[in-house]
Formats: C-alpha cells, sequence, structure tokens
C-alpha cells in the first residue's frame, strides 16, 4: 500500500439521512456493523447495505471516523483533526495562498504558511493518505457492486436500479478525490476496482493519464446520474459531473500543457442551463450560516459537504473553519460558537481587493492589518464569513456550540458564471453575457455593477477571490492565472520574507510524502523535493 490505512474492525456507519433521503433536518442513524463488514457477505443480506456503504463514501469528505470527533479512525497515525478530508484539503489551498494564514505552530504546519514545506510534512501526508483512501473506499464499493455480486446474493430488481446510480455516484467521489490529488501532487498511484485487494504497490501515473481516466470517467456515468436538482441535496447528479468535468478542462494547460477551453465551455454550458439558480433577494452571508441547506442557499449549491452539529461531528470541516477565525477580541457567540481557536486570519494583499464590497467581511477591531508575526492571532484581519448561526436567528443544533451545522460549497454556480467570465476573457464566450453573470453576483452581494469593458483576465482572478474566498479555489485559481509561483503576485510571507518574494515553480505541486515512498519504493519524487 502507499500509506497505512486501518480499516475498523467493529464501528457505526454513519448514514446520513439529511443526506440520503428527502428529510431536510441532517439527523443521522447510526448502524453497528461487525468486523471486514465492507467484505463481508453477511453485510450484504440486507439490500439497505448499499445505501449504508455510499453514505460511508459521502461522510468520507466530512469526518474522519466512525466514533465522534476522533474515535475509529479511518487512517491510523493521524489526528482525527488534522486528517479530516475537507481541513486537510482546505489547509493545503488556502493557507498557501494570499486568502489565509494560520498562527498555530503545530508540527510542520507553518511551512504551509511561507512556502518552506518538505516531503515530511505530516500535513501534506494527510491530504494525500486521506485521498488515497476515499479512492480505496470508492473502489470497494464498485468491486462489491457488480452485476456477479449482485447476482449471487439475489439482490432484488428495485435495489439493482438503485445501484446503478449508487455506481455513478462512487465514480463520481473517486473522480474527485483523483481530481484533488493529481491537482495537488501531480503523479499520483493509481488503484480501480480491478486491482487486488490487500498489499501490492499501485503504480504511479503521470497528469496526462489521470487526466484522460478522470474526463472518461465523468463523460461514462452521465447516462447513470440523476438529472438536474433530482437528487437528494448533498448528493451529486449530473449537473455537478459536468461541473467538475469544466474544472478539469479550465486547468487543462496547467495539467497536461493542452488548451481545453473549448470543451470547458461546452461542459459548463449544461451547469448554466441547470435547474440550480442564484437568488438575487438573498443576503450573501446566507450562504456560509448553519441553515445554508434551506435558508434559500441551497438553490445553487451543485454539491456540498453536509454538516449537523449533533451526528457529524469532527475537529475538520467547517468546525475547524468557523472555530479557528474566532480569536481576540471577536465574541464567540456571534459565531453560533463555544470559544476561539485564535488561528485562521486573511494577509492585506486579499484585503485590499475588496474596498467598499460587501462580501469582505473582515473583523478589524483589535486587529492589525499587517501580519509581523505569523504566531499572533491579531496580526491580520479575521475573517467572519461562516457562521453557526441560522438565518432566522439562534445557533446550530449541538447546544454547546462545539460543533457546526454548516454545509460546505464544493461547487456553487457563482463558480459556474466566473468560470463563463474567465472564458469570455480568453474568448470562448460573449463578454456581455459574463458581465451580465457577474452583475448576478454583485447585485446579491450589494456591489456596484460592472460593465464588459472591466472584464479582464486579472478583474476576473480577483472577483473570484472576492466571491469565493475561503472555499478552497484560491491555490488553483492562482496557478491556473501565473500568480502562484514567481514575482508576478506577491504577498506577506509568500517565500518566507515578510513583505513577500519570489518562490520556484516546484511549489505548484506537493511533494509526494516521504512515507508514501517508504511504503512504497516505487514512487518518484516530484522535482525539486
Amino acid at each position: 500500500m502507499v500509506m497505512k490505512l486501518k480499516f475498523i474492525n467493529r464501528f457505526f456507519l454513519i448514514a446520513v439521512v439529511g443526506l440520503l433521503s428527502l428529510s431536510c433536518t441532517k439527523e443521522l442513524d447510526e448502524i453497528k456493523l461487525d468486523d471486514d463488514l465492507f467484505t463481508s457477505e453477511t453485510f450484504y443480506q440486507n439490500e439497505s447495505a448499499y445505501r449504508q456503504f455510499l453514505a460511508k463514501l459521502y461522510s468520507g469528505l466530512a469526518i474522519s471516523g466512525q466514533y465522534g470527533p476522533n474515535g475509529g479512525a479511518d487512517i491510523a497515525g493521524i489526528d482525527g483533526g488534522f486528517g479530516q478530508y475537507l481541513r486537510a484539503y482546505w489547509q493545503l489551498n488556502e493557507v498557501t495562498t494570499d486568502e489565509a494564514i494560520i498562527a498555530w505552530a503545530d508540527g510542520n504546519l507553518p511551512s504551509l504558511n511561507n512556502h518552506t514545506w518538505a516531503a515530511n510534512n505530516e500535513f501534506i501526508y494527510a491530504m494525500f493518505s486521506r485521498g488515497m483512501y476515499q479512492v480505496s473506499s470508492c473502489n470497494e464499493f464498485l468491486r462489491q457492486t457488480t452485476d456477479d455480486k449482485l447476482n449471487s446474493r439475489n439482490v432484488s430488481a428495485a435495489t439493482r436500479a438503485d445501484i446503478v446510480k449508487y455506481r455513478a455516484e462512487a465514480r463520481f467521489l473517486r473522480a474527485l478525490s483523483y481530481w484533488h490529488l493529481m491537482d495537488m501532487f501531480g503523479n499520483i498511484p493509481f488503484t480501480t476496482e480491478n486491482d487486488p485487494v490487500g498489499y501490492f504497490l499501485p503504480a504511479q501515473k503521470d497528469r496526462a493519464f489521470m487526466f484522460n481516466f478522470i474526463e472518461s470517467e465523468l463523460n461514462a456515468i452521465d447516462a447513470d446520474l440523476a438529472a438536474s436538482g433530482a437528487n437528494e441535496f448533498g448528493r451529486v447528479d449530473k449537473v455537478a459531473a459536468k461541473m467538475l468535468l469544466a474544472k478539469l478542462y479550465l486547468n487543462a494547460q496547467v495539467y497536461i500543457n493542452q488548451n481545453k477551453f473549448t470543451e470547458a465551455s461546452n461542459a459548463l454550458a449544461s451547469v448554466l442551463g441547470s435547474t440550480y439558480s442564484i437568488n438575487v433577494t438573498s443576503n450573501y452571508s446566507k450562504l456560509f450560516m448553519a441553515d445554508n441547506d434551506i435558508n434559500g442557499s441551497q438553490s445553487e449549491f451543485i454539491f456540498a459537504i453536509r454538516y449537523d452539529g449533533i451526528n457529524t461531528q469532527t475537529y475538520g470541516g467547517t468546525t475547524f473553519i468557523t472555530h479557528a477565525a474566532v480569536g481576540g477580541s471577536m465574541n464567540p457567540s456571534n459565531f453560533g460558537i463555544n470559544g476561539g481557536w485564535w488561528g485562521l486570519r486573511t494577509r492585506p494583499e486579499f484585503v485590499a481587493k475588496f474596498g467598499t464590497d460587501p462580501r469582505g467581511m473582515f473583523y478589524t477591531a483589535g486587529q492589525a492589518l499587517s501580519i509581523g508575526n505569523i504566531g499572533t492571532f491579531t496580526d491580520g484581519y479575521a475573517v467572519q464569513k461562516y457562521k453557526n448561526i441560522k438565518s432566522t436567528g439562534g445557533q446550530g443544533s449541538d447546544p454547546s456550540g462545539n460543533f457546526v451545522d454548516i454545509d460546505f460549497p464544493v461547487f456553487r454556480l457563482s463558480d459556474a458564471y466566473l468560470m463563463y467570465a474567465e472564458l469570455a476573457v480568453r474568448g470562448y464566450g460573449s463578454t456581455a453575457q459574463a458581465a451580465d453573470y457577474v452583475n448576478t453576483l454583485r447585485l446579491r452581494a450589494g456591489a456596484d455593477a460592472i460593465t464588459s469593458s472591466d472584464l479582464t483576465l486579472d478583474f476576473v482572478l480577483d472577483e473570484r477571490g472576492r466571491e469565493l474566498y475561503w472555499e478552497g479555489h484560491r491555490r488553483q485559481d492562482l496557478i491556473r492565472f501565473g500568480k502562484f509561483s514567481g514575482s508576478s503576485y506577491v504577498w506577506q510571507w509568500k517565500g518566507n520574507a515578510q513583505a513577500g518574494a519570489s518562490i520556484d515553480d516546484k511549489f505548484k505541486v506537493f511533494p509526494i510524502p516521504s512515507q508514501a515512498i517508504g511504503s512504497n519504493p516505487t514512487l518518484q519524487q516530484n522535482p525539486g523535493y
């Protein structure tokens, strides 16, 4: 194996009712299961097992294990909070950019702030391991749902019809994780359901191979996914697959040095013509509140990672993003939480992009704009974007205020609008239509309207920051626009200099973790590491 994976012998499989049923309450069923359940024939005697297994795949993005915030971790040797998928992904894609900085000195975490990381960084290893674990889980689901397996178990026709959709969703989730891994690590280990279970050394594949695999998977599953908006909130549909495909094509020059903007436009057309919509009468802040699954924001959520303060308790995800952003003179009760963790802030260069734009939800009282000391929370403006408060008032479901209810938007229609604007500026769309899309978002936010003459690549990059900050997009955006490495754009503590400095192109991908290479010596390290 390329990492240590611990398949838990006895655990609770979280079946998310708010995720996998028509319920909007986000309650959970906890089902106790016995040893080696995923490969146990006993488990599959109950046909509801397939739905439960699918729930596990979705919850793999949200939680760390099986017993509360830290118990029964899926991956051995990694802290339950640090090793949670969304938290690991968010840190690598936000803390490494102008949008975020973190005060904590845990292990090698500070190196993410200033681009001094190396192959022994445990936070990079956490993301690599979590991503590969998610792939392995999806592979096992696909092994257990082949026609031969279903025939041997005499699975009913009704359940088999559902499993067709489940398998398509599992393949989407695998493609999503492979996209994350390819984007962050470049050449990565590759396995599918056709590979053996147990100890073996997966072959490392380059970005061109992974690009083609992800593209073919997303195209292949289209017929079996639910129609636009027809699935339960939190489960993927055809539009989510088209959105991921458009993302893949939009970044093709980075991944495979090929222009795929025409293909990106074609995939994006299916998203823009879908049933998802922007609620222009709603407030931008509602998108990041405890009831964002029911307060009108959900109309633009193409795919979200679901959270519930009672039943998906984790020190990762939106619990981490919300708590870690509170400190100094900030009142935790204003954020629906029981205390701040004095960690996350933003950098002055990013603040400067907002001016009077109301989307700049910064807390400034007692906070210095400039960051002289990374470890001092009051150096740098705090960000008030995520709040465990309902739009109708009151905090989320956890009475202790420890865990939050905020669903995390992986893909939302606003992103698609801005992707169209970028493609239009690059010559693959109408700038007049692009201006309309941008103004829809600015109208909802209460910002001034623009005209098509305002649309430049620099404007689009800044507008993506203003609309999508702290949603996990920034590192990828800066790389695609040529602003991440080099010196064309610097921010405080980039390149380990307080005023900012140029960084090498090697930092556009993370190193293959040394632990992974130790487990699989056939893996080749990325250049420069």
